[in-house]
């Protein structure tokens, strides 16, 4: 078993940070992996860029999905899991929480919140 980690560029507030987490904790729990670590990143170590120059068109998804909505204290982020579980459980856990992220599937939807991966 190694550290694997996982990342989501996600357009959120602080209830919409918790939900994600949520489903990452529930999807975790039920592949036999174990969290390490879990935060918030508005920066990259080692460089100028924040995460929201990098996932800027989240922001823009947002603005277009609810036009003339205040985006009230959304704002980019890059949520990092750091796990101990095996490559298979690793790849297992980020398709049921990308597929929890997206339920709607490819038909057009609106998401509860934006996001990367």
């Amino acid at each position: 078993m190694r550290t694997r980690i996982l990342r989501f560029g996600l357009y959120a507030d602080e209830q919409g940070l918790a939900w994600v987490r949520e489903l990452v904790d529930r999807t975790v729990g039920s592949r036999g992996a174990r969290i390490v670590t879990a935060d918030v990143a508005r920066t990259y170590p080692g460089s100028d860029l924040t995460t929201a120059e990098t996932y800027d068109y989240l922001a823009e998804q947002w603005a277009v999905e609810h036009p003339g909505q205040n985006s009230g204290a959304r704002e980019a982020v890059e949520l990092r899991i750091h796990l101990v579980c095996s490559l298979r459980a690793w790849r297992a856990i980020r398709k049921a929480v990308l597929k929890a992220l997206c339920p709607e599937g490819m038909a057009p939807h609106t998401c509860r919140v934006p996001w990367c991966a």
